[in-house]
């Protein structure tokens, strides 16, 4: 029988010392980072294949540089990819802003692509995954982890919880918190045609924003992100939010349509603590605020390799929380520059009235826009401006 096969190839992979929930990026990035630092790893994952998601697609050199250190870049086909060399803000009818992003530069590629990329060397590296199962619970006992799955128990040294933004496992450790910031929803789809520039174009409209992402040779991405409350009289389906941005609808006309809609949301998640015994949350399950600095991958990818380095001593000293703590700062390091950025960029697209100028400012001062870039992506220390150029004025964030 198929379940008594599985059953019994489960049961003989019981002790691991790392098992992970998810095998999305940040869940096959954790099973990455353990092999390499010597930790045997099971993944768990409930879809049959590798898992899709409502995503802009935009990996930031943050991530293209993980991605190099987990050995993945190399497995992404070139023909199915394409290099990303900056940031483009567009206002219909008005002026765009351009700013370059720092070495390596960004690289678009589909959800799936880079997921394939990640399980394939995964287990080349020796991890096992397992598809069309999920973690239903888990008990911290004295030395180890009881899992159950729905094909029977699995004891780990160790659980790493990457199940996303509505992760269950942050609600079984106990770790969820409620957020109090406005309801942001994403959709995002596919076109078949050849990308008219490198860059992501980031689009402004009142309460709504659109992402262009080349994705490969002849595909780009499209994605909305907008805020529940100030859409919803309009209405949030894909084709009326292509109606608010007419100049990508004219790019596109004609276009073969390459993907179904996929959506996400709502998006703030909030963690009590990114770790707990024996247990930690990696990736958008340790928190969250939104995707409009596209760095949510980056964080995902970054947290996974600082959590490899440091589990094989943590282990050792037993998995308690108190072991995690080299975890929980530098991930919480990362994250903090992520909020700010995220939260600043939040102000400034719920504002309307600020578009146009700011982006002229930023287009007569590239190099201003620049630092910001850098900045926002982690390469440069927080003041490093120009000189000579004028001050944005303070936002407020409604966070």
């Amino acid at each position: 029988m198929i379940f008594a096969d599985i059953l019994v190839t489960m049961t003989s992979a019981l002790d691991c010392d790392v098992l992970v929930a998810g095998g999305g990026p940040a869940g096959l990035a954790v099973a990455i980072a353990a092999r390499m630092n010597g930790l045997s790893a099971i993944v768990i994952e409930r879809q049959p294949s590798p898992p899709d998601k409502a995503c802009g697609e935009c990996l930031m050199p943050p991530a293209v540089s993980a991605l190099n250190r987990l050995g993945v870049l190399d497995l992404i086909d070139p023909a199915r990819r394409a290099s990303i060399d900056g940031i483009r803000f567009k206002q219909e009818g008005a002026a765009s802003a351009e700013a370059r992003l720092p070495s390596p530069g960004g690289l678009g590629v589909r959800r799936t692509e880079l997921t394939a990329a990640m399980m394939h060397r995964a287990r080349r590296l020796g991890a096992e995954i397992h598809q069309r199962t999920s973690v239903r619970g888990y008990r911290v006992q004295q030395d180890h982890v009881l899992a159950e799955t729905d094909v029977g128990p699995v004891r780990a040294r160790f659980l790493a919880a990457a199940d996303g933004l509505h992760s269950r496992m942050r609600s079984m450790a106990g770790l969820q918190a409620t957020s109090s910031r406005p309801r942001r929803f994403g959709i995002r789809q596919h076109f078949r045609v050849k990308p008219w520039c490198r860059f992501v174009e980031v689009h402004f409209a009142e309460g709504v924003e659109a992402y262009v992402t080349p994705v490969g040779a002849e595909r780009v991405g499209v994605a909305f992100l907008w805020d529940d409350a100030r859409v919803a009289r309009h209405g949030a389906s894909i084709d009326k939010l292509f109606e608010r941005f007419p100049s990508i609808s004219v790019r596109l006309a004609g276009a073969e349509v390459d993907s179904r809609p996929r959506g996400a949301g709502p998006m703030a998640r909030t963690a009590r603590s990114r770790i707990a015994d024996r247990f930690a949350l990696v990736g958008d399950a340790a928190g969250y605020i939104d995707a409009i600095t596209g760095e949510g991958l980056s964080l995902a990818l970054v947290s996974a390799l600082t959590l490899g380095r440091i589990l094989p001593t943590a282990l050792e000293l037993g998995g308690s929380r108190e072991t995690l703590l080299a975890y929980q700062r530098e991930s919480a390091h990362q994250f903090r520059r992520y909020a700010f950025a995220t939260k600043i960029m939040l102000a400034f697209a719920r504002r309307p009235a600020l578009h146009g100028p700011v982006i002229a400012m930023l287009a007569q001062y590239p190099q201003m826009f620049s630092a910001l870039v850098h900045f926002a992506v982690g390469s440069r220390p927080a003041g490093e401006l120009p000189e000579n150029t004028p001050s944005l004025s303070p936002v407020e964030s409604e966070d």
